[in-house]
């Protein structure tokens, strides 16, 4: 009986970056592994400028950061992935912005620190733009030799596209609608996650590289887009998602029926009008969605609620209920596991598989919503086609419904008849390698783009949006050299049971001591002696164990003390891959019956780096490496 066959991959320089999957996940290719690597070593300030490096806003990301790192941890398919994000908070706070004063802070030369770091780093991208550093010796001259360019939206997006812009030489202006910077990370995150003068910190640094923040302007109403098209050579649309989705079911209309980000707003900016949304809530909130920010709006009630009531003497029954209806069932919820419990804690009233049918009111005011049980979500296929039990309603009592179902942009700047393109989703058309629109000086980044995705995605998106910009505006696009390297480790070691640490909690403030307070911050963070055991517990993904075939005796030691058994010995004959294994195996077998050849293969998934096949080699075929790489960006010749 013939034995199945084994598909493998021949290494390549790609091969190694992939195994570093934490930095590999992360859209601005953040060194993750870095960052937790230098503090296990206790060596903080260097972890904070290898997390700072490619991504302006380091220290928000170390706070709400969806951390793709996380899920990508190799680690966690182990037990459970090392917590990357609340490492980055711990040195954030030590070394970044927030950890100044408004008097001590000198943006330029914490960026001098961070660029002049990078030479000292394993593995950069390009995302980092250090050969412009330069620049920062011109700052406090005024000198820019660049364009002036527009951003429209202060979010995520447009700080990251303003950051690098400026970093380029050119001389960004970025219009807000709202009254202070940041979009929706300063009225759309609550504060008891996104602290506010961390926020004004971050956007500092920003507004020292030259950023010109105009605050209090909307597009389309204070000044219009072609005005900004006529003055600005280049123009940016990056304005988020911050319109609610509704879903129109009778009773939907009137008062008493609230948007999820509006609510949000209308929190972060203290807004007690007659026509906000705090003026009018009650006191039994059903709030419509499953995801992250239908617990925002959900924790944020339960906070609004017991700040009134503490206000007041009035103490009633039935006061004070929030309750979380969505159509996913508790396992298919995509609000993150931590802002199901966070939220339970908190008194939130997780109501899973209802679909709402519609909103009851007497004399015109809401007293209800009623719903039907949802049997399913998605069809077989995975598309979302939700299936519903017409004979199972539940009707919750309620005076205010909010919902919190997903966003939408606002595009009325734009005219329908004009030269920028609109698709059937509400996003504006952008060429994905120029970033461009159907106009060529306006480009566009972040959810505007392609909808909503994480914070980390919407940085991305600015740099790569900056770099096109630059290359329009200069006829000078960046090119990219790379260069790789394998060095080997010598003695290397590990901390003393790092295989066997579980992952540390993040502390937090006790539910009650929280749930009054829209200020108090929840998560309290590692202390430095939690940061260097959780640090800990991470595999050193870019370390391999590199094999001599030239030494090699077969005497299979390498796989008898694997702890993970992730080694095998096999016959060739069994491999099947693409075809540089095939060419690999004839230019070194040629006509040799692969039968009779043996090859020895690694389960990465599986490895954690402990050495113990290298120390027990008895011929030294076996060492550690680390792999290096480094991506520098560079300027191209013009082309205009």
């Amino acid at each position: 009986m013939s034995l199945a066959k084994l598909t493998v991959e021949v290494p390549d320089d790609e091969y190694w970056r992939k195994q570093i999957k934490c930095q590999y996940a992360c859209p601005v290719n953040t060194d993750a592994r870095g960052y937790v690597r230098a503090v296990a070593q206790g060596d903080f300030e260097s972890a904070y400028l290898i997390a700072r490096g490619p991504n302006p806003l380091a220290s928000i990301c170390g706070r709400v950061c969806g951390a793709p790192c996380e899920a990508a941890c190799r680690r966690g398919a182990i037990d459970e992935p090392v917590s990357i994000r609340a490492l980055k908070r711990y040195v954030t706070e030590k070394f970044g912005p927030e950890s100044f004063t408004k008097e001590t802070l000198k943006p330029i030369e914490l960026l001098k620190r961070v660029f002049s770091h990078r030479e000292k780093r394993d593995c950069s991208g390009s995302e980092e733009l250090h050969a412009f550093q330069h620049l920062l010796d011109g700052l406090d001259s005024g000198k820019r030799d660049g364009a002036d360019v527009a951003i429209i939206g202060s979010g995520p997006a447009g700080l990251a596209v303003a950051h690098d812009l400026a970093l380029l030489g050119h001389r960004p202006t970025v219009f807000e609608m709202e009254p202070i910077p940041a979009g929706m990370l300063a009225v759309g995150i609550p504060e008891y996650r996104l602290p506010r003068d961390l926020i004004e910190a971050e956007v500092e640094v920003i507004r020292a590289l030259g950023v010109t923040f105009v605050c209090n302007t909307q597009v389309g109403k204070d000044i219009s887009f072609e005005e900004i098209r006529s003055k600005f050579s280049a123009t940016i649309i990056s304005v988020g998602a911050k319109r609610s989705r509704i879903i129109p079911i009778p009773g939907g209309d009137g008062p008493g029926v609230f948007g999820g980000v509006e609510f949000l707003r209308d929190l972060s900016l203290r807004n007690t009008s007659t026509d906000s949304v705090l003026h009018g809530m009650g006191k039994k909130i059903v709030v419509i969605g499953g995801g992250n920010v239908a617990y925002d709006v959900s924790r944020s009630v339960i906070r609004q609620i017991g700040y009134d009531v503490s206000r007041s003497a009035l103490r009633q029954s039935k006061v004070g209920e929030v309750h979380l209806c969505c159509l996913e069932s508790v396992d298919e919820m995509p609000a993150d596991d931590i802002e199901i419990l966070e939220g339970h804690e908190e008194g939130v009233s997780l109501q899973p598989s209802l679909g709402p049918v519609e909103i009851l009111r007497e004399n015109g005011k809401v007293c209800g919503i009623t719903f039907k049980r949802c049997l399913r979500v998605f069809d077989e296929s995975g598309r979302f086609s939700p299936k519903f039990d017409d004979a199972d309603i539940t009707t919750i009592e309620a005076d205010t419904v909010i919902w919190a179902i997903g966003q939408q942009a606002d595009v009325s700047f734009l005219h329908a008849d004009g030269d920028v393109t609109i698709n059937k989703r509400g996003l504006i058309e952008t060429n994905e390698s120029t970033w461009q629109t159907s106009a060529p000086d306006v480009f566009a980044a972040g959810d505007i783009t392609y909808g909503p995705r994480l914070l980390i995605d919407a940085v991305a998106s600015g740099k790569k949006c900056a770099r096109a910009v630059h290359a329009f505006l200069t006829g000078k696009p960046l090119g990219i050299s790379q260069d790789y390297i394998h060095l080997t480790i010598a003695d290397y070691s590990r901390e003393s049971d790092y295989e066997k640490l579980p992952r540390t909690a993040v502390p937090t403030l006790h539910a009650e001591e929280r749930s009054t307070s829209q200020t108090a911050v929840v998560e309290r963070g590692y202390s430095e002696m939690q940061s260097m055991r959780e640090a800990s517990r991470c595999f050193d993904c870019g370390v391999n164990t590199i094999f001599d075939s030239e030494k090699c005796i077969l005497c299979g030691g390498c796989a008898d003390v694997c702890p993970e058994l992730c080694l095998q010995l096999v016959s060739c004959d069994r491999l099947q891959g693409e075809s540089t294994l095939h060419v690999a195996l004839e230019d070194r077998y040629g006509d040799i019956d692969l039968s009779e050849v043996t090859a020895i293969i690694k389960d990465e998934e599986k490895c954690i780096r402990c050495a113990l096949c290298a120390q027990r080699c008895p011929v030294d075929a076996i060492t550690m490496e680390r792999f290096n790489f480094t991506s520098c960006l560079e300027l191209g010749v013009a082309t205009k």
